[in-house]
């Protein structure tokens, strides 16, 4: 008897613990389409250096960011005419956000979208963040196609020098 009820409870606590992982999470189904990436943070003095005869050791190597967690907000396409930039920041945008997500502690984050062009900027303390722009004047340009996920790494760069 002893066997039969250590099977079963067995049995009983794989199918629970299943059960919650698969009710709590939303599968990426082939259908969805969207954007996914990392986001990071770079401040500093970036600027490459040389090692010196009389240094002892090489210079530091120089990090691509530590990972942040950020609110990054989804604009339907943007166009530098339709912004105003201050200090690297941008501090008003023609039209609203469509959609938000929060990168995790590792700087993670995912979003399903509608097929369409958008814009990608984070919220920073003083405005919203965008540092790539395309040969049109678009701001952080994101094109999402019919059941294709884009991955776009956000590096937060404004107190960086190159």
């Amino acid at each position: 008897m002893k066997i039969y009820l250590s099977s079963t409870y067995t049995l009983l606590s794989t199918f629970l613990v299943l059960l919650v992982l698969f009710t709590q999470c939303k599968s990426m189904k082939a259908e969805d389409q969207g954007v996914s990436g990392k986001v990071t943070w770079l401040e500093g003095n970036q600027m490459p250096s040389i090692k010196s005869e009389d240094q002892k050791s090489n210079p530091p190597e120089r990090t691509k960011g530590n990972p942040v967690v950020r609110v990054i907000k989804v604009y339907p396409v943007v166009n530098m005419a339709d912004a105003r930039l201050e200090d690297g920041l941008f501090q008003s945008i023609a039209g609203n956000p469509i959609a938000e997500v929060t990168s995790d502690e590792n700087g993670d984050y995912s979003l399903i979208l509608p097929v369409g062009k958008y814009s990608l900027f984070t919220v920073e303390e003083d405005g919203l963040f965008a540092n790539s722009f395309d040969g049109n004047g678009n701001i952080e340009p994101l094109i999402i196609k019919k059941g294709e996920w884009v991955t776009r790494n956000l590096v937060i760069n404004y107190k960086a020098y190159f």
